[in-house]
């Protein structure tokens, strides 16, 4: 057994995440949406990985191609910002995140935040690897830890504006926990950017998606970590403004398909009208 598996390992929502990204190169033609070599290296996932239920190509397709997707935009939004100046990144719930390792942005600086378990571990990977590591910030959310405290206290400037993101957890949080988030961010300083992804409710998605989303409802829930919020467009934009935020957008699944699938033939898209984004501003 590998050393570092003795270390309070990521949660298997992270692991799968990191191997779906890999599985988008190893099965899926170029163009590639997202590059990502290294998540694959820091999972080590045992021998036969590819034959599990879960990392079937086909049956994997859609939301393989929501993953990659989803991490494509807010790099791309974090890329932007800082060719505007923005020289601050804060990912929630990084879990294996490679940003930090695959894209040098000179000044730029990486806030990874996560529980204090899975922290230790990827520090330590990433240690084995050779690799740099970001700003690696634990917070023990169980025990109450303020997680803008813990942040500053790791370096942030809390009077620079930063990027902050939020990728594949809001569905695993409370709706009142959703809303403190959205409240400590909004009270970041002026030009910070929040881009959260939400799941919209069942009743909402078209029935093609409806039977992929309960068989990842039923995966979470037997993972131990089930889904718990669900948002619509209008509700999430509502809580934002609500939170503080001076501009509120909602960005939509079919918006992230027509910016970076339209052009493939093998049939990769995101599922449509599942995962959206809130892109927020302060």
């Amino acid at each position: 057994m590998l050393a570092w598996r003795s270390v309070s390992e990521p949660d298997p929502t992270a692991i799968r995440t990191a191997l779906w990204r890999a599985l988008h190169l190893l099965v899926d033609p170029p163009p590639h949406v997202l590059v990502d070599e290294l998540g694959l290296q820091l999972a080590a996932p045992e021998e036969g990985w590819r034959a599990r239920p879960d990392m079937d190509p086909d049956g994997t397709r859609h939301f393989r191609a929501s993953i990659v997707g989803r991490a494509r935009f807010i790099e791309d939004h974090v890329l932007e910002r800082a060719g505007q100046g923005v020289d601050q990144y804060v990912i929630l719930g990084a879990g294996l995140d490679t940003f930090a390792q695959r894209t040098h942005v000179p000044g730029l600086r990486v806030f990874e935040i996560d529980r204090p378990g899975p922290q230790a571990w990827k520090r330590q990977r990433l240690g084995e690897l050779g690799l740099r590591a970001p700003e690696l910030v634990p917070v023990d959310f169980e025990a109450g830890a303020a997680w803008p405290v813990q942040l500053a206290a790791a370096g942030f400037a809390t009077a620079k504006p930063a990027v902050i993101a939020s990728a594949g957890v809001s569905m695993y949080l409370t709706a009142e926990a959703n809303a403190a988030t959205l409240r400590d961010v909004a009270a970041f300083a002026s030009g910070s950017t929040f881009v959260m992804t939400f799941l919209l409710p069942p009743a909402e998605v078209p029935s093609e998606v409806r039977e992929g989303l309960e068989r990842a409802r039923q995966g979470a829930r037997a993972g131990g970590t089930p889904f718990l919020s669900f948002f619509t467009p209008d509700h999430v934009l509502e809580l934002a403004r609500a939170a503080g935020f001076r501009t509120v957008q909602h960005v939509s699944a079919a918006e992230i398909t027509a910016s970076y699938f339209a052009e493939r033939s093998d049939g990769l898209r995101p599922p449509l009208s599942s995962e959206e984004f809130l892109v927020a501003s302060t």
